[in-house]
Protein backbone atom coordinates (compact mmCIF):
# COMPACT_ATOMS: atom_id res chain seq x y z
CA UNK A 1 0.00 0.00 0.00
CA UNK A 2 1.16 4.12 -0.68
CA UNK A 3 1.92 5.46 2.56
CA UNK A 4 0.27 8.91 2.87
CA UNK A 5 3.39 10.43 2.56
CA UNK A 6 3.83 9.41 -0.99
CA UNK A 7 0.32 10.10 -1.98
CA UNK A 8 1.50 13.79 -1.12
CA UNK A 9 3.84 13.95 -3.46
CA UNK A 10 1.19 14.10 -6.50
CA UNK A 11 -0.26 16.71 -4.95
CA UNK A 12 0.10 20.19 -6.24
CA UNK A 13 -1.93 23.33 -4.87
CA UNK A 14 -0.51 26.16 -6.61
CA UNK A 15 -0.40 29.65 -4.10
CA UNK A 16 -1.63 31.26 -7.55
CA UNK A 17 -4.44 30.80 -8.37
CA UNK A 18 -4.32 31.72 -11.76
CA UNK A 19 -2.81 28.66 -12.78
CA UNK A 20 -6.13 26.99 -12.53
CA UNK A 21 -7.40 29.16 -15.15
CA UNK A 22 -5.87 26.67 -18.07
CA UNK A 23 -7.33 23.91 -16.31
CA UNK A 24 -10.45 25.25 -16.28
CA UNK A 25 -10.24 26.21 -19.86
CA UNK A 26 -9.74 22.38 -21.05
CA UNK A 27 -11.85 21.16 -18.93
CA UNK A 28 -14.73 23.29 -20.19
CA UNK A 29 -13.79 22.79 -23.74
CA UNK A 30 -13.81 19.28 -22.86
CA UNK A 31 -17.33 19.00 -21.56
CA UNK A 32 -18.74 20.93 -24.10
CA UNK A 33 -17.33 18.16 -26.71
CA UNK A 34 -18.40 15.64 -24.62
CA UNK A 35 -21.74 16.93 -24.64
CA UNK A 36 -22.36 17.12 -28.04
CA UNK A 37 -20.55 14.16 -29.16
CA UNK A 38 -23.31 12.58 -27.19
CA UNK A 39 -26.22 14.33 -28.79
CA UNK A 40 -24.27 13.04 -31.63
CA UNK A 41 -24.72 9.67 -30.78
CA UNK A 42 -28.29 9.73 -29.63
CA UNK A 43 -29.60 11.07 -32.90
CA UNK A 44 -27.76 8.42 -34.93
CA UNK A 45 -28.90 5.69 -32.16
CA UNK A 46 -32.46 7.13 -32.52
CA UNK A 47 -32.46 7.07 -36.59
CA UNK A 48 -31.22 3.35 -36.65
CA UNK A 49 -33.60 2.28 -34.56
CA UNK A 50 -36.48 4.05 -36.26
CA UNK A 51 -34.70 2.03 -39.48
CA UNK A 52 -34.54 -1.02 -37.89
CA UNK A 53 -38.67 -0.46 -36.64
CA UNK A 54 -39.09 -0.34 -40.45
CA UNK A 55 -37.24 -2.67 -41.58
CA UNK A 56 -39.24 -5.04 -38.61
CA UNK A 57 -42.18 -3.75 -39.92
CA UNK A 58 -41.18 -4.50 -43.98
CA UNK A 59 -40.48 -8.41 -42.91
CA UNK A 60 -43.85 -8.84 -40.93
CA UNK A 61 -45.45 -7.06 -43.41
CA UNK A 62 -44.04 -9.89 -45.97
CA UNK A 63 -44.45 -12.47 -43.73
CA UNK A 64 -48.09 -12.19 -43.38
CA UNK A 65 -48.39 -11.58 -47.14
CA UNK A 66 -46.60 -14.55 -48.07
CA UNK A 67 -48.79 -16.53 -45.83
CA UNK A 68 -51.92 -15.22 -47.26
CA UNK A 69 -50.71 -16.69 -50.69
Amino acid sequence: MFQPSVLALFLYFPEDKSEYIPAVISLTIFMIAAFFTMRFIMKVSRREAEKTKALEEQIKNNQSTQRDS
